[in-house]
């Protein structure tokens, strides 16, 4: 099963760390990212198609604006952004163009995926750039971004890329080996976890939390990541991409790293989009008849069920489906405003009707647009 995820997987996003291509002490390592270079080269002469999300601006940055801390302010985070994002360009720039490969910058916001039409103008760029044979390098828009500065920030882009170009495998290089039983600097006897079939509470429980200077997520945010691509078909292999070879190695079916693989019953783009890429502006609380109604029998969210609005939302916003429990379950695009729902919360469609006339919908969300997660 793994081998043939692997060697079969021709679209591939490879997510590159910031502490494979520099270090708060040097900067950027051109050196290193010549060795990515030949081994991504070495992917494409074997007819496999890949596009790269790099981390690494900001540490660049730092150094080059020699700051002796990682910035606590947005304002100087994004300043090192904009130093730090043109030098990384320029460095891959220059270590493809020995090998004559052509590469692209793509900068991508929240806001461009949250969007649909510019979500689809992203996905038809990306597409025709891969017809070119050219390689996209794609980071988040820091310099203009408030809230996409954040832990996980690549790891999410990357996933979120993986499904913009319909990928076959989503690659995170980073400088550990992969998954472990326990935590490998606790616990020298811990294994390696070369297979995850699920993504259940016991493997994000062995993910953890962990930080370090040069990258703003752990393993924790590569398994949610990995989680998020699973439910639209895509596996993704966790690997450590300080390890000369490695890459092409394990592509070609040696052992090394964790591969996540994907779930067997794949989920809409569009399903997808809803429920992985559009973030809540609030919440709904249903009753447990209405969570049967939706989880179980697959149905459309009547008002009827509906116990309690939180936020201040629009009819067509993303908002997030809770149990009686306080946990969420669903994510749907609304077709009443938050303050329509809290007056017609808990009534029957003739009892809506009768106070509020004839409304354009019945369903407050439509199955349709409605993701269980």
């Amino acid at each position: 099963m793994r081998d043939e995820v692997l060697k079969q997987a021709k679209r591939i996003v490879v997510k590159i760390g910031s502490s494979l291509v520099s270090s708060r002490e040097t900067g950027l390592q051109p050196e290193r990212i010549d060795r990515l270079a030949d081994e991504i080269a070495a992917l494409r002469s074997t007819g496999r198609e890949v596009l790269i999300v790099s981390s690494g601006a900001i540490v660049s940055g730092i150094k080059k604006l020699a700051l002796k801390d990682y910035p606590k302010s947005l304002p100087v985070k994004q300043a090192a952004a904009a130093v730090g994002q043109s030098r990384l360009m320029w460095a891959y720039e220059k270590s493809f163009e020995r090998l004559d490969v052509k590469v692209a910058q793509i900068l991508l916001t929240h806001q461009d995926l949250a969007d649909r039409r510019r979500f689809l103008n992203a996905r038809h760029t990306l597409a025709a750039l891969i017809d070119f044979h050219v390689i996209p390098i794609i980071n988040e828009n820091d310099t203009v971004a408030v809230d996409e500065i954040r832990v996980g920030d690549n790891d999410t882009l990357a996933a979120e890329v993986a499904h913009l170009v319909d990928a076959d495998l989503l690659v995170i290089l980073s400088d550990v080996d992969g998954l472990f039983t326990e935590d490998p600097r606790k616990n020298p006897s811990a294994k390696l976890i070369p297979l995850i079939t699920d993504i259940n509470e016991d493997i994000e429980r062995r993910a953890g939390v962990s930080k370090t200077f040069e990258g703003t997520g752990g393993m924790a945010t590569k398994v949610r990541a990995a989680k998020k691509v699973a439910e639209y078909g895509v596996g993704t292999l966790i690997l450590n991409g300080q390890k000369p070879g490695l890459l092409p190695s394990v592509l070609s079916g040696s052992a090394g790293g964790s591969l996540f693989l994907a779930k067997e019953r794949r989920m809409t783009s569009r399903k997808h989009w809803i429920g992985y890429t559009l973030r809540p502006r609030g919440t709904i609380t249903l009753d447990q008849g209405a969570v049967e109604a939706l989880t179980k029998r697959g149905k459309s969210l009547l008002a009827s069920g509906i116990v309690d609005v939180t936020g201040s939302f629009e009819a067509g916003d993303p908002v997030s489906c809770l149990g009686e429990d306080g946990k969420e379950f669903a994510k749907g695009l609304v077709n009443f405003s938050s303050d329509t729902l809290s007056n017609i919360k808990g009534l029957k469609t003739a009892e809506i009707q009768q106070r509020l006339g004839p409304q354009e919908y019945d369903e407050v969300i439509h199955r349709d647009n409605l993701v269980i997660l």
